[in-house]
């Protein structure tokens, strides 16, 4: 799965460079986040929209989506002050029309609601803008929405049973969607800890009654369960994780594809986060591409609990990884350009 088209340019109002990166149209228009965040080189850069682009292609695909995958990145030196954050913001617009519908926008880590009605006002290629604009807003509630839906999953395939009340919960990232995790989870009874980078959101945590740790010791704790839903590229070979369930919606969690033989091989089942973190995209799409109404969209997020039961029990019956079954199955749509379907048996993973 190669990518399609790679465009980078530097906006005419800001000098700024954008990119956008379409991996696949085999089953419809790309669509994927817009990242807006300071790297360290344009290389860097680049790198992210191809990876992000690549797994954006592989969710759609195991979601059942009839669209491709695609992602679009704003790369920064440093933080832009408001009026320069719009003229941005419009220069990257420009990039997106100028596709004529290859590539779909949504927000990202560091755009929301907001920044995609600028987008919209020289693009019609935008989703989630504000819901008072004809929009669906936030994909956080629905993101969270799927990742629970893996995670009953997971727990039925790790414990015997989706029981989350007395279980210890690690949360990794407290932002909008790691929020809405832990609510749901104490709801549930479960124990829960968070972490974050920000010391506001840990504060602001402590002060709704949950235990806390700094980012440095969160993979450090004994648990049941553990959700990344902060940076990508948390898990390498030699990450020490201490719970036998990983289930998150952080984008491009592993460094590389064999750290997955590595969990595996220490007895973690990893969900892979394509799968995941699919209730976003799975949501806004059922609303704004098929005026599903929100009880419609949120029956079909929940479709990913069997998606990710189908891909459990493959990996079992098969002596593979979750990783391998979700990439075949995606790969058995892109290739049919129908429903995802149970992929044939391959060869047992060796353990390493």
């Amino acid at each position: 799965m190669s990518v399609q088209e790679l465009v980078v340019r530097r906006g005419r109002r800001s000098g700024v460079t954008t990119m956008v990166a379409v991996h696949s149209r085999t089953l419809g228009p790309a669509v994927g986040g817009c990242r807006f965040k300071v790297y360290p080189g344009i290389h860097d850069a680049i790198d992210d929209v191809l990876r992000l682009s690549s797994a954006m292609t592989r969710k759609c695909a195991v979601a059942g989506l009839d669209f491709g995958g695609g992602k679009s990145v704003i790369t920064l030196e440093s933080l832009p002050t408001p009026r320069q954050r719009r003229e941005i913001l419009l220069d990257h617009a420009d990039l997106i029309a100028s596709l004529d519908g290859a590539y779909l926008a949504g927000p990202d880590v560091g755009t929301g609601p907001d920044d995609m009605l600028v987008l919209r006002e020289r693009t019609p290629h935008v989703f989630c803008v504000p819901e008072e604009h004809g929009g669906t807003g936030s994909s956080s509630g629905p993101t969270a929405v799927g990742v629970l839906a893996a995670l009953r999953a997971g727990a039925k395939t790790v414990f015997g049973d989706d029981e989350m009340k007395g279980r210890k919960v690690v949360i990794s990232g407290y932002g909008s969607v790691g929020a809405h995790l832990a609510t749901d989870l104490v709801a549930q009874g479960a124990e829960v800890i968070v972490s974050d980078v920000d010391e506001r959101r840990l504060l602001a945590a402590e002060e709704q009654g949950l235990g806390w740790v700094h980012p440095e010791r969160v993979f450090g704790i004994e648990a049941e369960v553990l959700i990344p839903a902060a940076v990508g590229g948390v898990f390498g070979p030699a990450t020490e994780v201490k719970a036998p369930l990983v289930v998150g919606p952080a984008n491009n969690q592993l460094t590389e594809d064999a750290v997955a033989d590595g969990l595996a091989d220490r007895g973690v089942v990893w969900v892979p986060d394509f799968v995941a973190s699919a209730g976003g995209v799975v949501y806004t799409l059922g609303r704004e591409a098929e005026n599903l109404t929100h009880a419609e969209a949120l029956a079909r997020v929940e479709r990913l609990e069997s998606t990710t039961r189908q891909i459990l029990d493959a990996a079992s019956a098969n002596g593979t990884t979750p990783l391998a079954e979700a990439n075949a199955l995606a790969e058995a749509r892109l290739t049919a350009g129908a429903e995802p379907r149970t992929p044939p048996p391959r060869e047992p993973r060796t353990a390493a």
